[in-house]
């Protein structure tokens, strides 16, 4: 297995298992037009981790490529949301304004990694 490829799919396990260790704070930046906040993050963390396995698992990474950049993209009106709402966000560790949107951008960096981690040997 690839170095890369390692990285991409253990990001994804992490990055999802915390939507069951910190969900509050997932919860916080959930946009307030969308229902089953709760719900909505604890699947959206469930996604992430079959995604990263996926990932590592040979035959596999085909459909977690598709289902992570389904998952970035669902995803990123939160972040858009957080980014012009720090304020109304409670909850929300204090972060300078300016690094909730230079992160916007890491987005599209993670699919890159998606894609290139999952190509076919």
């Amino acid at each position: 297995m690839s170095r890369l490829r390692a990285f991409c799919g253990g990001l994804f396990v992490f990055a999802g298992a915390m939507h069951f260790v910190r969900p509050k704070m997932y919860e916080a930046i959930v946009p307030p037009y969308l229902p089953a906040h709760r719900e909505l993050v604890l699947a959206s963390g469930a996604a992430e981790i079959v995604g990263g396995i996926g990932v590592l698992v040979p035959g596999l990474q085909k459909p977690a490529r598709w289902g992570l950049l389904a998952l970035l993209a669902g995803v990123l009106p939160a972040n858009v949301h957080m980014a012009l709402n720090q304020d109304d966000i409670k909850g929300l560790p204090p972060v300078p304004r300016w690094l909730l949107w230079a992160r916007l951008p890491f987005q599209a960096a993670f699919a890159a990694l998606v894609i290139k981690a999952t190509e076919p040997r």
